[in-house]
């Protein structure tokens, strides 16, 4: 699983944001992304922030009924680790001791199946000249189980989250760089954005997602998959009427 954020803004960049307009600024997708099924699991759209971060992966942990998963990645932005410990951290109470003096507070534990790792990018005059790899959570033995099962990537890496983050762009207009194109409202913005988030999940195939199938009159045939259905969320590609048209909470 791979976390990253997007960056647009909303009536004006925040470095030209007077301090009494609340209304512009700076906008960031927080986005927790599935590599292998090319699907966005969980979107919080908002300021770049530690407690919307924490959201993120709140969202993720309930959407995910609270598994862990194989492998987590983000950069380097200081939020996550707090976010994935308060998240998924066991809490432990010490024992009393019969001391006189205070008790110990109770702290959050990482579980010992949790792998969590960084990318940190070495640059030179703005250009990425390496990549590196930092282990948060976890041992190394662990991390390298979960790259040998990995179905996408034998190295830590951020490259599919950040490959989607172009293709969204390239989606929606409003987030397009160097460009008139952009929201000039705060609530139409983050409307549209879980719009064409989500709508490709269900509506939008992927070439990569594509499934051979017997060859029929000496060609090959394809069969076209959204990420919805790589992930088994669905069996056909939708239209957009259909995913409209469907209730926003399905419930049993």
């Amino acid at each position: 699983m791979q976390f990253d954020e997007k960056w647009s803004f909303v009536g004006k960049k925040e470095k030209h944001r007077r301090p009494e307009e609340f209304d512009c600024g700076d906008c960031w997708d927080h986005v927790a992304y599935d590599p292998e099924h090319r699907l966005v699991v969980s979107l919080v759209v908002g300021p770049r922030c530690p407690e919307l971060v924490e959201l993120l992966v709140e969202d993720f942990h309930q959407r995910t009924e609270g598994r862990i998963m194989n492998l987590m990645t983000t950069d380097e932005y200081p939020a996550y680790p707090g976010a994935i410990l308060s998240v998924y951290g066991e809490t432990v109470v010490p024992e009393r001791t019969g001391q006189p003096g205070r008790p110990r507070l109770a702290y959050q534990r990482v579980p010992d199946e949790l792998v969590y790792a960084t990318v940190h990018k070495v640059r030179e005059n703005n250009r990425v000249v390496g990549v590196q790899e930092r282990l948060v959570y976890g041992t190394p033995e662990q991390l390298a189980e979960a790259l040998a099962d990995s179905a996408v990537s034998r190295r830590v890496t951020t490259v599919h989250i950040e490959r989607y983050n172009g293709t969204d762009r390239h989606r929606n207009a409003r987030k397009v760089r160097k460009t008139y194109r952009f929201s000039k409202d705060w609530d139409l913005h983050e409307a549209v954005t879980h719009f064409v988030t989500f709508s490709g999940n269900f509506c939008k195939p992927v070439r990569t997602l594509r499934q051979k199938l017997r060859r029929k009159q000496g060609k090959r045939k394809w069969r076209q998959r959204t990420p919805a259905m790589a992930a088994g969320l669905t069996d056909h590609i939708w239209s957009i009427a259909e995913w409209i048209s469907r209730p926003s909470v399905q419930r049993e």
